[in-house]
């Protein structure tokens, strides 16, 4: 990835924390965790505004990232973090909100985890985060194999925990269901940034269908001899594993000009080697 995407990546992903927190999370008290949410928290006892003790907050943490992720995670990670920071603030002082965007919760609720998940599933992908308990999700994840979405539900309950103190109970109820629903998001996003299809195309032929796949789509593919089980006549199979756009037209062109060809088409997000991912 060319760092002029990366860069966009981390700046498209720092508005939407921004815009994701100030217009629907801050309003309505919500707390999914996370830096931000323990600002929602802090703000009731400390008198500091939110973006402050957010800025603090992952400021502090940001040394973990160096210790245990390494320095292209930090400063990826540190970007996105004041950037968000920086655009928050501004965000109070340009558009100040005295009480929620909308007097629907529900649809409040929505729009504070699904903006900030997007956004936190588009840096995961690309091995940052936005800071905070981003960060230790970082580190489980690369630790201990767990998922984004689980390590972030393990670092945020006690967070949302503190709802109960200082809210109603409404609020505390909305703010665990986001908690999980947000965790769910993630990692059904970052799946969705990396699915490739991966075919299994039994024929008698190969070679067209290769010569496609290879000088058309410019992939590569594996050909193994087989014996049909029934006819006993020699076939073929091809494995390959290709991204949506090209997957479907390979599949067109496999109908098209082979329709005995037999077809196994999957879906996979765990793809690592060259061409994908390198991790």
């Amino acid at each position: 990835m060319s760092k002029y995407k990366t860069f966009g990546i981390l700046t498209g992903a720092s508005v939407l924390s921004a815009v994701g927190t100030h217009f629907f999370k801050f309003p309505d008290n919500f707390n999914f965790g996370g830096i931000s949410g323990l600002a929602v928290v802090l703000k009731k006892v400390i008198p500091v505004s939110p973006s402050a003790i957010n800025l603090v907050v992952n400021l502090a943490l940001l040394s973990l990232a160096f210790i245990f992720l390494g320095r292209r995670f930090l400063v990826m990670t540190a970007y996105v973090a004041v950037t968000s920071s920086l655009l928050l603030s501004a965000l109070q002082l340009i558009v100040p909100l005295q009480a929620p965007l909308t007097d629907e919760p529900l649809l409040n609720m929505i729009f504070a985890i699904t903006i900030p998940a997007i956004a936190s599933a588009m840096l995961f992908n690309i091995s940052a985060s936005a800071g905070g308990t981003d960060i230790t999700a970082a580190i489980f994840n690369k630790y201990f194999g767990v998922n984004f979405g689980m390590a972030l539900l393990a670092s945020d309950v006690l967070i949302v925990a503190g709802s109960f103190l200082f809210f109603d109970m409404k609020t505390c109820l909305f703010s665990v269901t986001g908690l999980f629903i947000k965790s769910f998001i993630i990692d059904n996003f970052i799946e969705s940034f990396n699915l490739c299809k991966y075919f299994n195309v039994i024929c008698e032929d190969p070679t067209e269908i290769c010569d496609y796949i290879t000088q058309t789509l410019r992939h590569s593919a594996t050909v193994s001899p087989a014996r049909g089980a029934f006819s006993h006549r020699k076939k073929y199979i091809i494995f390959t594993v290709l991204t949506r756009g090209n997957a479907v037209r390979l599949r067109n062109f496999i109908r098209e000009h082979d329709p005995n060809a037999f077809m196994m088409i999957t879906n996979s997000s765990e793809i690592i080697g060259k061409g994908f991912m390198n991790r």
